[in-house]
């Protein structure tokens, strides 16, 4: 944990700005309002002491914070992702589906385990309203006869390798209604409870969405904790709830102790079917 100075003596710049490093260190991520909070800063001088740390090479700016610059992975494609960790999603969706009340209103976000829940909405035909930014989701629910789902497709500026719309007119889109409830997946979790992704405009539109959900889930595997996006979303602790598959219990703890209500889904019987798949990758 980051050092503070006294009460009503705010750290001399130099001195903030190693505790702000040693955070970073720690949690992986930090955002502005994180360092105005935190060094009783103006967003000027956090942004400012951000800059710098980004030329020291100890940081990597984001919108609105920064990361480590080592813990910044690489995009996978939603044909890839949608097959990795199959059965530990599959167990997540099933979890999560039982939290859908019929006529109310849900968010889906474009990860691929969101899209393993929408299966599950779609095969039991839930009638409910999906909000979601993810083309292979718009498809899935587009190629069922007469389904009792209303969709709102969220359009944008399409992102070729996730499928998935973003923009200023995405963002836009998602501002201009409420859901009841929103699953969220994420590129990586750090161990601080930040959660990252790895593209500036994913990492922006998922902010938006949490805003305009009443109760937001996030539906996480083991796999989370060992990369890093290079764009923090927003802090677990912002969160209703979360679904965890494949986490150890010291995982689980640190997680609880953000404040956050955790719920592992973890099976003796790891097999698990997965989805059938969404066909060929989006062009």
């Amino acid at each position: 944990m980051a050092a503070e100075g006294p009460p009503g003596r705010p750290l001399l710049a130099e001195a903030r700005r190693f505790a702000i490093a040693e955070l970073l260190r720690s949690a992986g991520a930090v955002s502005v309002t994180e360092v105005e909070t935190r060094f009783g800063v103006s967003p000027m001088t956090a942004r400012r002491d951000l800059m710098a740390l980004e030329k020291q090479g100890v940081a990597r700016r984001t919108h609105g914070g920064a990361v480590l610059p080592s813990m910044s992975a690489k995009e996978d494609s939603f044909a890839k992702r949608v097959n990795l960790a199959a059965g530990a999603k599959g167990r997540l969706a099933d979890a999560a589906v039982e939290m859908v009340v019929p006529e109310e209103t849900i968010v889906l976000d474009s990860s691929s385990t969101a899209y393993f829940l929408a299966q599950r909405i779609v095969d039991r035909g839930l009638a409910v309203t999906i909000i979601t930014n993810s083309l292979p989701i718009m498809d899935l629910v587009a190629g069922v006869e007469s389904p009792p789902i209303h969709l709102v497709a969220v359009g944008g500026t399409l992102r070729r390798l996730t499928g998935s719309f973003v923009g200023p007119y995405a963002v836009e889109t998602v501002r201009g209604h409420f859901a009841d409830r929103m699953f969220m997946s994420v590129k990586g979790l750090t161990p601080g409870g930040v959660m990252t992704d790895a593209d500036e405009l994913e990492a922006e539109l998922k902010r938006a969405m949490i805003a305009q959900s009443q109760e937001t889930v996030l539906l996480v595997d083991g796999s989370k904790l060992s990369v890093r996006g290079q764009n923090a979303i927003a802090h677990v602790r912002e969160l209703t709830s979360v679904l965890a598959e494949g986490l150890a219990e010291p995982d689980l703890d640190a997680l609880r102790a953000t404040g956050v209500a955790v719920r592992s889904v973890d099976e003796a019987d790891p097999a698990d079917p997965g989805p059938a798949g969404p066909g060929p990758e989006p062009l």
